[in-house]
C-alpha cells in the first residue's frame, strides 16, 4: 500500500472516527481503482506514490473504472460506494494540496434503483413477542429453579429491544445496562460518528427489561460485565452472535419471510411508528438518521400499503 493511502486511511480512521468496517470498504475501493488504473503498480516507488496517484486521478479514467466495474456485473450501488470512497480520498488530496480539484465530481454517478427497506408486519412481531413471551413463562419447559432457560430469556429480549428501539446492530452489542436510565425509561446509545442519542422505551417493556436484568445479574458473569446483553461465557456481544439470535428467533415462523436481520427489525420499527401517525422528524432522532432523507425511504412503505388498501376497498378496481 502507498504511503498517500496509509495517511488518508489514518486521517479517516483517527481525525474523522470512521468504524474499522467503513475504513477496510475505503482501503478496497481505493486499492482496486489502483488496480485498474495501473496494474503494473508495485509498493516502494522511493517516495513517487503521490506523484503516481496524480497521474492515475482524471474523470476519463474513472469513467472507465465505472464502465469496467459495470460490464463485470456489479451493481450500480456498489459502484456509487466505491465512487463514495475514491471521491472522499480526492477531497482530502485536495485539501493536502497534492490535487487541483476533485476529478469524480465530473463524473455522472450509474444511476440505482432503490428498493424498499424490507420490514415485517406488525402481525407477525405481535405474534411473535406474545408466543415467546408466553414460552419463557411456561413452566413444563423451565430449569429445576422453576424459571425459564437463559438464553431463551435473551433471546427474545434481543428481538425485544432492536423492534422496540430500532437500534442498529453496533449500538446493541455496545449496550451497557449504565445506559438504560429506568426512572426516565430511555436508552442512551452512541450511534455513528460518535453521536449520542436518546431513545425512549414504552413501560410495558421497562418492566421486561427489569426482569430480564435482574436475572442477568444472577447469571454467571453476568452482572459484572457491564454489558447489557452477554455470551453463554458472559463476554461481550459481537456481530455475527446477534445475527444468529434474529435468525434462530424469526426462522421458521408464519409471517417472517425473507431476510431476518438486525437491520429489517431496525426497518420494521420506522415503518411501524409511521404507519400509526409518528411524524418523520421524531423517527429521525429514534434512528439517530444524520439527514431527513435518509428516514423519507419509509414514506414509500406506507404509500404502498395505503395504495394497496386503497385498490383493494375501489369499486372500479374490483374484477367484474
Amino acid at each position: 500500500m502507498a504511503l498517500v493511502e496509509q495517511r488518508f486511511l489514518e486521517y479517516i480512521a483517527v481525525q474523522r472516527r470512521y468504524s474499522p468496517r467503513t475504513v477496510a470498504l475505503y482501503r478496497d475501493a481505493i486499492e482496486d481503482y489502483r488496480a485498474f488504473a495501473m496494474p503494473e503498480w508495485q509498493d516502494g516507488h522511493q517516495g513517487a506514490e503521490g506523484q503516481i496517484w496524480l497521474q492515475i486521478l482524471s474523470s476519463n479514467l474513472i469513467r472507465g473504472y465505472i464502465a469496467k466495474g459495470l460490464e463485470d456485473g456489479l451493481s450500480p450501488r456498489t459502484m456509487n460506494l466505491k465512487l463514495s470512497a475514491l471521491s472522499s480520498f480526492c477531497a482530502w488530496l485536495v485539501r493536502q494540496g497534492e490535487l487541483e480539484s476533485n476529478p469524480v465530481r465530473k463524473v455522472y454517478r450509474p444511476k440505482e434503483d432503490r428498493p424498499l427497506p424490507q420490514f415485517f408486519t406488525q402481525a407477525s412481531m405481535e405474534g411473535y413477542l406474545a408466543d415467546s413471551g408466553s414460552q419463557v413463562k411456561d413452566d413444563s419447559r423451565n430449569e429445576d429453579d422453576g424459571r425459564p432457560p437463559f438464553d431463551e430469556l435473551r433471546q427474545r429480549t434481543i428481538i425485544l429491544v432492536l423492534y422496540t428501539t430500532g437500534m442498529r446492530r453496533a449500538e446493541l452489542c455496545n449496550l451497557k445496562v449504565s445506559d438504560f436510565d429506568r426512572a426516565r425509561r430511555v436508552f442512551r446509545v452512541t450511534g455513528k460518528g460518535d453521536k449520542p442519542r436518546e431513545i425512549p422505551v414504552p413501560e410495558s417493556v421497562c418492566q421486561e427489561l427489569l426482569l430480564y436484568l435482574e436475572r442477568l445479574e444472577q447469571e454467571a458473569g453476568g452482572g459484572a460485565s457491564g454489558w447489557f446483553f452477554v455470551t453463554d461465557k458472559g463476554r461481550q456481544l459481537y456481530p455475527a452472535f446477534v445475527n444468529n439470535v434474529v435468525r434462530k428467533a424469526l426462522g421458521g415462523r408464519d409471517g417472517f419471510t425473507g431476510k431476518k436481520s438486525p437491520h429489517v427489525l431496525r426497518h420494521t420499527l420506522a415503518t411501524h411508528l409511521l404507519n400509526n401517525g409518528a411524524d418523520i422528524n421524531s423517527i429521525k432522532e429514534v434512528l439517530g438518521h444524520s439527514s431527513l432523507a435518509a428516514t423519507q425511504v419509509y414514506t414509500h412503505n406506507s404509500f404502498e400499503q395505503l395504495k394497496s388498501t386503497y385498490l383493494t376497498a375501489h369499486p372500479r378496481a374490483k374484477k367484474r
